[in-house]
């Protein structure tokens, strides 16, 4: 017989539905820390106070320049497909009625999506980039506090994206999707 245990092991990927149901039920709670990625729920970090206040600064900062061509959303949901749901840290959503009250944001929804990571750099790297990307997430930003550093991800292909740097200066960026929202972001680290 061939094959790892894990290859012998039948796994049940759950659905958006499935998770939901799993807050309807209680199994799941507001205040769970899990996100929907390919179908397993995975366990998101405790959010320490130095991502918080990156979160909440970025957050102010994309109000003010966005101002009525983007909604700043933070800490929400976004469903990429029927088994993925992640929480990204700050999403920049193109403009609705009914501010998504009838629907969580879809990828086309998407002007920027922006990932802090400290504790999760290697999972933001290696899985919710990734999946951000085969999905069409056009842009995303992620900030890395432990490295100090912020690297922008463009041009999506199946498997990651095309255009991958850091940019030297970070006292003028905007998302490419939204040329007129300026932002200084020389005082983030």
């Amino acid at each position: 017989m061939s094959g790892t245990a894990q290859d012998l092991l039948q796994r049940h990927r759950l659905t958006i539905s499935d998770y939901h149901r799993m807050g309807e039920a209680g199994i799941l709670h507001e205040d769970s820390r899990v996100e929907l990625i390919e179908g397993e729920l995975i366990d998101m970090a405790p959010i320490g106070s130095q991502h918080a206040g990156t979160v909440k600064q970025l957050s102010r900062l994309f109000n003010l320049a966005a101002s009525q061509a983007a909604i700043v959303s933070t800490q929400d949901p976004i469903i990429l497909d029927k088994h993925s749901e992640p929480e990204p840290d700050i999403m920049l959503l193109r403009p609705r009625d009914d501010f998504y009250k009838s629907s969580h944001p879809r990828p086309d929804d998407v002007l920027l999506i922006i990932e802090v990571a400290d504790t999760s750099l290697q999972y933001d790297r290696a899985i919710k980039i990734p999946l951000y990307a085969r999905h069409g997430i056009s842009e995303v930003w992620l900030v890395d506090l432990l490295y100090k550093r912020l690297i922008l991800f463009r041009s999506p292909l199946k498997d990651g994206y095309q255009e991958v740097f850091s940019p030297r200066a970070l006292d003028a960026l905007s998302p490419r999707l939204l040329p007129g929202a300026i932002l200084d972001l020389s005082g983030l680290f």
